[in-house]
């Protein structure tokens, strides 16, 4: 298990968050990233035993390039 932390919206502080895993989603060309949002909705369908507690979404870019980036923080969701 590993812990990230994160900033609450509503009140703006740092909180801690345990994760048992990161998936990082990425592409640079124009239609890569329009297929990115269904790559990872194919994704989090396909694995329902983990819960996504958290995300960063990164873009960058160079005279040729512009690289998005979605990172996804999971837990394996507990069993009721």
């Amino acid at each position: 298990m590993a812990r990230t932390q994160t900033t609450t919206q509503d009140e703006g502080r740092m909180t801690m968050i345990d994760v048992t895993g990161v998936k990082v989603f990425s592409a640079t060309k124009a239609k890569e990233r329009e297929l990115l949002g269904e790559l990872i909705t194919d994704w989090i369908r396909s694995h329902p035993e983990h819960e996504i507690v958290d995300k960063i979404v990164t873009q960058s870019s160079d005279s040729e390039f512009h690289c998005l980036t979605i990172t996804l923080f999971y837990k394996h969701a507990s069993k009721a």
